[in-house]
């Protein structure tokens, strides 16, 4: 307890902290330079990617040409150089895409292709599950 000095001589119930803080500084002092240097890192099990991930998840993009075949008809569907029906665009896309992690795709049209067809590939591919679907164009 501490006293207080003055007109009145009565006693404090208030607690002197400043000796106790002392006391934790030196204890925190003594245990930093007690404790041995760590020279080397934690030593920790990285999980490696098994067969079945590999198999799983495909590196290949996932690319959807439009091929002109003349004025005024649908142009051919092709993916990854695989001819596909307009039918079945939205079924083969759905299969590819539960096997990967990212969902992207792009789609590559013929210059003489109408925007419209463009536009219906890209619907389709983002209703069979793309997250991302980038249009790519002619090589300069």
């Amino acid at each position: 307890m501490s006293m207080m000095v003055g007109a009145r001589s009565t006693h404090s119930c208030e607690i002197n902290v400043t000796p106790l803080i002392d006391v934790l500084l030196v204890l925190l002092i003594i245990f930093m330079v007690i404790l041995p240097e760590h020279k080397w890192g934690e030593k920790t099990l990285v999980p490696q990617p098994s067969i079945e991930s590999k198999e799983t998840n495909p590196t290949t993009p996932i690319v959807i040409q439009l091929k002109d075949v003349g004025e005024s008809k649908r142009p051919v569907l092709k993916i990854n150089q695989e001819e596909v029906s307009w039918d079945e665009l939205e079924s083969r896309l759905t299969a590819a895409f539960k096997l990967r992690v990212d969902r992207v795709a792009f789609v590559k049209g013929d210059p003489e292709v109408d925007f419209e067809y463009v536009a219906q590939a890209v619907d389709i591919t983002h209703h069979a599950g793309a997250d991302r679907i980038g249009l790519m164009g002619k090589k300069d």
